[in-house]
């Protein structure tokens, strides 16, 4: 099994080489690799790795779940004299925690965070012929400090908690780019003028051409001559195509920065919140979202094909769905592009999970991490918000955790004031644009009574009410709820108790979801969850993606309108 494609589609260029594929591999437990030489370009790794699969999963060729503190990788790769003539950047998708990377045995850099993508420009380590690649990951998932999601801190999975990844889990990559070139570029657009702004971060300077398409046809372009830095151009677009749900019409997009060529795209669409209202181009949309953990019974957090990517989010779709909360982890790009294709909503997260939040030393790797996708992800028109926190259950009013809670939410609107963002989903809130709640209630009655107490008088009635409070003002999101254990064995974990039979499973989910449809001042809700993981046996799916319930029956509980929806 192999990733072969491009894993940066909004971001592509024509030169470019995968580095997938077999590498040396070798397991440090010790962490002892370093002084052992295993970083010099003849040093012999004992075993051989599949990558981008991580070496917990099966696909990876190793299948090893214990934990690992270190883990080392080396390849070969063959330069040009021509390829030399410019600069060679290195590109990871992801590298789980503090990555290390060497060339012919010289340390070029570090990046620390397990779940953002990093490059370096190793030009001036390369020679014309043969060089050797090594990169040693660290990563202590036991370590509070370090964020890690859903992976397990036991030796086994239990709960809600799951196999763990380490090291590389998404795609390596070479690009080869002229002396200047263009280093990144964010997108704003505005649905009222029908208009493209562009800030490019430029290396060098020459002349630098922005031109969009539609269906192949130009439809804006602008120029700008001997500029450098950071540049910034606004085009106006001849023709408006709105990015919608269910309809992600995509503009393409060519960046040309003296020699250098960039293919990219972007949607045009605009997301505010009125009231209670989420609005979409203006106009209100029902967020009909699902829990998306994004784990793979073979990858683990590696999708074993793009397809596999596509196909989940045609499940979704399948059971009445219309986006998804990318829960407790950053999902590839490929994954974002093909939600961007289909116009399917998505929320931006961290896998803060795990973390001492008291610890002001994690917050500062966090909150840099953090800032790494937002840059990365902000172009993405299917990301609708951004959510850096979940459960902060422990927290305590005035205190340290709370007060970093608030630098979160400020500094996400400080980077991106275009997008809503909750603070900390689900249970308390410090400053938040709005008000979700995580209640895993599984009797439709008292669902009700919780929810009514909340839209009706404010009043949230959950073990932590005591620590905010509910501004009557502010829209309303359940962004957990379901979590309906099913397997026909009734063996696994869920919430509450599950039922009997499939039937009262579905008349369940059905009433669940009834009380938040009829809720007129509920802008969207978040069912647990698209498939099984491990033996969390929750899922619309079981975790291999066989659908358990007949998808038409589950389609109509989900898809039917909201009493907030126009």
């Amino acid at each position: 099994m192999q990733r072969t494609e491009h894993p940066k589609p909004q971001f592509m260029r024509e030169n470019w080489r995968n580095l997938n594929g077999e590498w040396q591999f070798e397991i440090d437990r010790s962490v002892s690799g370093k002084e052992r030489g295993l970083y010099k370009p003849d040093a012999v790794l004992s075993k051989v790795i599949n990558v981008p699969f991580c070496p917990e999963s099966r696909l990876s060729g190793i299948g090893d779940t214990d934990f690992m503190n270190s883990v080392w990788y080396k390849r070969t790769v063959e330069i040009s004299e021509e390829e030399l003539s410019g600069r060679v950047i290195i590109h990871f998708g992801a590298v789980d925690y503090e990555s290390h990377l060497y060339v012919n045995g010289v340390h070029v850099g570090e990046h620390i965070g397990g779940y953002v993508s990093f490059s370096f420009d190793i030009t001036d380590y390369l020679t014309a012929g043969t060089n050797v690649i090594t990169i040693n990951a660290l990563d202590d998932t036991r370590d509070p400090k370090i964020p890690s999601g859903k992976q397990s801190t036991e030796y086994n999975s239990y709960d809600c908690f799951y196999t763990r990844t380490t090291g590389i889990w998404q795609t390596v990559w070479l690009e080869f780019v002229p002396e200047n070139y263009i280093i990144r570029a964010k997108y704003d657009t505005d649905i009222d003028s029908a208009t493209l702004t562009v800030s490019a971060v430029l290396k060098g300077t020459a002349d630098l051409t922005v031109e969009a398409f539609y269906e192949g046809k130009t439809v804006g372009k602008a120029k700008a001559t001997s500029c450098g830095g950071t540049h910034i151009l606004t085009i106006p677009l001849s023709e408006k195509h709105l990015w919608e749900v269910g309809n992600g019409r995509l503009y393409d997009l060519v960046l040309t920065f003296g020699e250098d060529k960039v293919n990219s795209y972007f949607g045009l669409r605009s997301v505010r919140l009125d009231g209670f209202k989420f609005l979409l181009n203006e106009k209100s949309v029902f967020q009909r979202l699902i829990l998306d953990q994004g784990f793979y019974p073979d990858g683990i957090y590696t999708a074993p094909s793009d397809e596999d990517l596509i196909a989940d989010i045609d499940r979704s779709l399948a059971m009445g769905f219309n986006g998804a909360r990318l829960h407790e982890k950053i999902f590839e790009e490929r994954f974002l592009y093909h939600c961007d294709r289909k116009g399917y909503i998505v929320w931006g997260e961290y896998p803060d999970w795990s973390l001492h939040r008291a610890k002001s030393l994690s917050n500062a790797f966090l909150m840099t991490e953090w800032v790494e996708e937002l840059e990365r992800d902000y172009n993405h028109p299917a990301i609708i918000g951004w959510c850096p926190q979940n459960e902060t259950e422990w927290l305590i009013p005035g205190s340290e955790q709370a007060k970093n809670q608030r630098a979160f939410y400020r500094l996400t609107k400080a980077f991106d004031p275009s997008r809503p963002c909750i603070d900390a989903s689900g249970y308390i809130h410090v400053e938040s644009d709005i008000f979700d709640i995580h209640d895993y209630e599984q009797d439709p009655a008292k669902f009700k009574v919780s929810l009514d107490s909340l839209t009706n008088e404010g009043k949230n009635i959950d073990r932590h009410s005591q620590f905010h409070t509910y501004n009557k003002w502010q829209p309303i999101f359940v962004s957990e709820y379901g979590g309906t254990r099913w397997s026909e064995d009734q063996s696994g974990w869920g919430y509450g108790n599950g039922p009997k039979t499939l039937e009262e499973c579905i008349d369940r989910i059905k009433g669940l979801t009834d009380v938040i449809l009829d809720n007129e001042r509920i802008m969207g809700l978040c069912y647990t969850q698209l498939t099984d993981v491990e033996q969390e046996q929750n899922g619309l799916y079981t975790y291999d993606r066989k659908p358990k319930f007949d998808p038409e029956k589950i389609h109509s509980i989900f898809s039917r309108k909201a009493a907030i929806e126009d």
